[in-house]
Parts: structure tokens; sequence; C-alpha cells
């Protein structure tokens, strides 16, 4: 029985802390998780062919399957920085083993922000002196030391059992995920082999953070890091399945509202699709459209702009005398035509905080959901004013 915590906490045995170490000039840039057990672990990774340093390493240290902790720095992403950016990397876990009296191989590495500009290690070095002292339950305190454009450090814990999940994550601008920049780490103290939590954590990503898009941009960053220390004894699996599912759905819908400048989330379901992967690809396209993130900031039920997200998906079946529309639950197209629908009520939800958008193509049973947000001016305003040298 999954069972939401009122206030985010660490699982037992994990624990974490940040501080500022001088990336940036106030607030935390730099984040330790740690286990007092080794872990089991996966993580998934971007797909841009621009990976980050921290990617190109974790790749290989992930191969393993077991971590103790995890360092994350945020002002500057460590890509772009050729074989002197993999050496900092290197060097950060390093001194992040050092100060935690763990093996060197049992410590990931995360960065995220400004791209093409070396990490200046020594500042990461001497700030990991100490944060083992430091150390927490609440891992808001190790959010908000990876965050860049976020308003707000984002967190959330359930119980599967005797188990607790934790869930920590940052991203608002440049997310296209494809496994934003989107870093998300998980936590529990279920007791799962390297091999099955791989598993269960790539299911869980492909329904959740894979169709995540605030910009269409997939950054060269991106990363999804999950430890299973054990301490709370085996969980049933397809319990905590299920919960993982919606702990990575619960933080995605985080994520996609604080999109850069966006006042809404923007949920996009596509049912009865040939297959699940039309479905999800379908749903991608309208959470992508600009025109439909523009309509979803001007409360506008714009039903051309829908047809015409559907239409441009060439490889994927489409009968348009089949098609049917929901916005916000109204039905607002069918038989091949707007309906008589209520505009001023239409225009009033999506006035709200969410806009949902369902399409029905009545062509098969794929079904998929996307999550984004509207694009706003501040987007705008945000990206053009953002430092990149």
């Amino acid at each position: 029985m999954m069972q939401c915590h009122k206030k985010p906490v660490m699982p037992q045995g994990f624990s974490c802390s940040s501080k500022n170490c001088g990336l940036k000039e106030q607030g935390a840039d730099l984040s330790l998780f740690y286990s007092k057990v080794p872990a089991s672990a996966a993580a998934v990774f971007t797909r841009n062919q621009f990976p980050g340093a921290p990617v190109i390493l974790g790749r290989e240290l992930i191969q393993r399957g077991q971590l103790q902790a995890i360092v994350v720095n945020s002002k500057i992403s460590n890509v772009g920085t050729g074989q002197q950016g993999i050496d900092n990397a290197a060097k950060t876990g390093q001194a992040a083993a050092k100060e935690m009296k763990i093996a060197p191989e049992d410590v990931i590495m995360s960065s995220t922000g400004v791209i093409g500009v070396q990490l200046p290690v020594e500042l990461l070095e001497a700030g990991i002196q100490g944060m083992g002292q430091e150390l927490q339950e609440d891992p808001l305190v190790a959010a908000e030391g990876i965050m860049t454009t976020d308003t707000y450090p984002k967190a959330l814990s359930l119980s599967v059992g005797e188990a607790t999940l934790t869930i920590v994550g940052k991203g608002s601008g440049m997310i296209e995920p494809n496994m934003a920049t989107m870093l998300v780490y998980i936590f529990t103290d279920a007791k799962i082999a390297a091999p099955l939590l791989d598993q269960m954590l790539r299911t869980a990503v492909n329904q959740s953070f894979n169709m995540l898009s605030v910009d269409t941009d997939t950054s060269t960053s991106d990363s999804c890091v999950m430890m299973a220390n054990g301490l709370a004894g085996e969980v049933d699996t397809e319990e905590f399945q299920k919960a993982l599912d919606f702990a990575c759905i619960e933080m995605t819908k985080m994520l996609a509202r604080d999109g850069e400048g966006a006042g809404k989330l923007l949920v996009t379901k596509v049912k009865e699709a040939k297959t699940d992967q039309e479905a999800r690809f379908i749903a991608k396209a309208l959470v992508n459209s600009p025109l439909i993130k523009t309509m979803a900031y001007g409360a506008d039920p714009n039903i051309g702009r829908i047809l015409m997200a559907v239409g441009k998906c060439f490889d994927c079946t489409v009968v348009p005398e089949k098609l049917v529309c929901h916005i916000n639950g109204t039905l607002v197209y069918q038989n091949s035509n707007r309906t008589n629908f209520d505009e001023t009520a239409v225009r009033e939800l999506l006035s709200g905080e969410t806009v949902e958008i369902e399409v029905r193509l009545q062509v098969g049973t794929g079904q998929g959901t996307a999550y984004g947000c509207d694009l706003t001016e501040g987007y705008i305003k945000e990206n053009a004013s953002y430092y990149s040298s």
C-alpha cells in the first residue's frame, strides 16, 4: 500500500547536505547525497551527442551497479570541456570519497549550468571538505544546491510497505529528455538488486521523464540516478513499481510546472492510437507545439492548432473522421466538426493552473501522456539574459 508523506524525508541510512562553494555569488551550489552502506544503483542518462563530462564518467561508474554517494554542483555544467573536464569530474568524486571515507568508484558526479566553461575543481574540492559533518535527513536541503533557473527546490516521499521512496529533482529549461536540464535522484531503503532496479527505473522513466518537454531542447546533462540500500528489507516489487511510477510522474509534473517562465502545466493525452509508440509520439508533438503552448497561455480553445499538431505526425495512423478531442474534459471536436461547446466556459477552465488536451484516435489500443508547460514572455526574457560565456 502506497502512502504519500506530507513532508519529504531521506529514507533510513540516507542523508544529504549542501553549501555554497563559490560557484554562485549566493545560495547553495554544491550538494552531497550519502548512504551509510553501499547501495544497489541504476541510472539513465541523456542521449544528446555532446554529453557532459559527468555523464561520460557516470556511464562507466554505473556499470558496477553500486553507489554510496552522489555529488552535484550547479552553475557550471562541465560540458564541452574535453579530457580536462572528465579529469575534473573524477577529482570531484575522489574528493567526496575522501571526505566520506568510501571507495571513489562508489561516488557518481553530476553538474548543471553553463556549457563550455571548465569546472574550477579546486573550489569543489575545498567545498566538499566538512560536508560529511553537515549531513541532514531533509532532501530539500540538497535540492537547493542543484537548482539553476528553478524557482523552488523539488522533492517528495512515499511509503511502500516498510520502505521509503524519496525523489529529488531539478529542471526548468532545456528539457526534452530521451533517455532537463533535468537531474533526478531517487533513494529508497528497499532491498532491490541492481539488475531489477535498472529495469524498474527504465520502466518508470519511459512513462514520465521521457514524456516531459519544456522547450524541446535535449540537455547535455540529463541524468536520473537511483540508489537502494536495502535497510528496510525486501518489498513487493509490483507495489514498489507502482510507487516508483507515481513518484516519477509527480516529479515530472513538478518540473513541467516550473518550466522557465511557465504559468501552467500542460498535459496531452492520446488514446486509442494504433500503438503505444504512436500515441507517445503524437502526445509529444502536441506538448511541443509552440502554437499549442501559446494557446494554453492565452486560454484559447483553438481546435485548429490541435488538429494541426496531430496531422503533422506523418508516420502515425490518423483517420480524421474518427478523431475525438476534449479540452479540460469538455468535448470540443468529433465527427469531423467542432462541437457547439460553451467557449466562455472552456476559456475559464483554461485559465486555471492545468491545461489538459485529450485526443482519441479510435484506430487501436495505444495510449500515451506527455507533460509540458505553456510558453510565455518569461521564457524568452529568461533565456535571452542567461549567462553564456
